[in-house]
């Protein structure tokens, strides 16, 4: 429920609605439009290789190697997005906070990029989807992308004076989600409504539930 629902004061309790798809608390870090179904990719490590990694030891004998190795990670960056927007990707959903250079290529390539998303929201994904995240294995960025969810839409979304992402993935799933945004003129009044409703929920989970004889 905590991730289906998201609550705005300083609105009447009449403007609360109920959305098709998710809403992710938080903003694009870049929004590139797209007019059709698009394809996401969920990642949860960051995409630029970092010199050094934790596993290798790294030895700059010159200032020409370590220029040479800020040379390679820039290429290697430009050709991973190059090769996501080969595959149709224009959505790249991500737990951790990606690099500069990341998002710089992303608008280049078209790609829309949302970073920081939170353990229950990357669940929620995967629950929706059936995603695993996608991993580039050292110089080869060019796998097969096996996993890629297809979104109908994605798109921003004020909520009084937050932005939002809101997304509405084709679910390969009976799981069709919607969210409920609940509006009110307090935190705490519509803190009440969500508790009731999240009781309320649970009630007709209970009553439904299957009873085995």
């Amino acid at each position: 429920f905590a991730e289906l629902h998201a609550s705005v004061a300083g609105l009447p309790l009449a403007s609360s609605r109920i959305l098709p798809g998710i809403v992710l608390q938080r903003d694009f870090v870049s929004y590139c439009p797209a007019t059709a179904e698009l394809r996401a990719v969920l990642v949860t490590e960051p995409l630029q290789t970092t010199l050094p990694t934790p596993a290798v030891e790294f030895v700059v004998d010159c200032e020409g190697q370590h220029e040479a190795s800020l040379r390679w990670m820039s290429r290697r960056t430009e050709a991973l997005m190059k090769h996501l927007q080969r595959n149709n990707v224009k959505l790249l959903l991500s737990s951790v906070k990606q690099e500069e250079a990341v998002i710089y290529q992303a608008k280049l390539c078209g790609v829309s990029v949302v970073e920081c998303l939170s353990s229950e929201e990357v669940a929620l994904i995967r629950e929706i989807t059936g995603l695993s995240p996608y991993t580039p294995s050292g110089d080869n960025t060019h796998p097969g992308i096996a996993d890629t969810a297809v979104a109908a839409f994605c798109q921003p979304l004020l909520l009084g004076s937050k932005r939002c992402v809101h997304v509405g993935f084709t679910s390969m799933r009976a799981f069709q989600p919607h969210c409920l945004i609940l509006c009110g003129p307090l935190d705490g009044v519509n803190e009440e409504h969500a508790a009731a409703l999240q009781g309320a929920f649970a009630m007709l989970q209970q009553l439904f539930k299957r009873v085995d004889l």
